[in-house]
């Protein structure tokens, strides 16, 4: 479906060349790249690793604690009376339930706060990009995408320009 999009934006825009004039001015930007590459972006993902590292140790002491639990339980198997193996049975599948749950939700958390900071990078970013359109005299800022621009030549690219620009105007955010 963005392929479509795009196809028809670049055929629309080729149709409608003869109403530009001489001096309009095309651009694009790769806000994947933005994304990653500004100082907010390197902060987000830095925020979002520490949480990942922070999780991990946890989940590895669960899963430690889950491992022994299930071995004491397999050596006294033969020893416990049928009662008492199920009960032990019963709170380790308890305590794996909650194991998986547990991880489940860091996924959701981590995903929510990528999602969190991608959305409101991208938002300023936009900004930049529409304020740095208007300044310039750009006629279009196109976005560069696997789907939807097939070429364009580098000399129109601007996202270095948008990444330093954003840098600069919310340089006490990313760090």
């Amino acid at each position: 479906m963005k392929r479509i999009v795009g196809l028809v934006l670049v055929c629309f825009l080729f149709s409608v060349s003869s109403a530009f004039s001489a001096d309009s001015k095309i651009g694009f930007v790769d806000l994947q790249k933005a994304l990653n590459f500004s100082m907010a972006g390197k902060a987000a993902k830095e925020t979002i690793s520490k949480k990942v590292k922070d999780y991990e140790g946890t989940i590895e002491g669960k899963k430690s604690e889950l491992k022994t639990l299930k071995e004491e339980l397999d050596k006294q198997v033969v020893l416990l009376s049928e009662q008492a193996r199920a009960e032990k049975e019963r709170d380790y599948q308890q305590k794996l339930k909650d194991f998986q749950r547990f991880t489940k939700d860091i996924q959701e958390e981590l995903q929510r706060s990528d999602a969190d900071y991608t959305r409101q990078i991208l938002e300023k970013v936009l900004k930049v990009v529409g304020e740095m359109g208007a300044k310039e005299g750009y006629t279009v800022i196109l976005e560069k995408s696997e789907s939807s621009l097939l070429y364009a030549d580098d000399k129109i690219d601007l996202t270095e320009t948008v990444i330093k620009a954003f840098d600069e105007q919310y340089k006490t955010e990313g760090k």
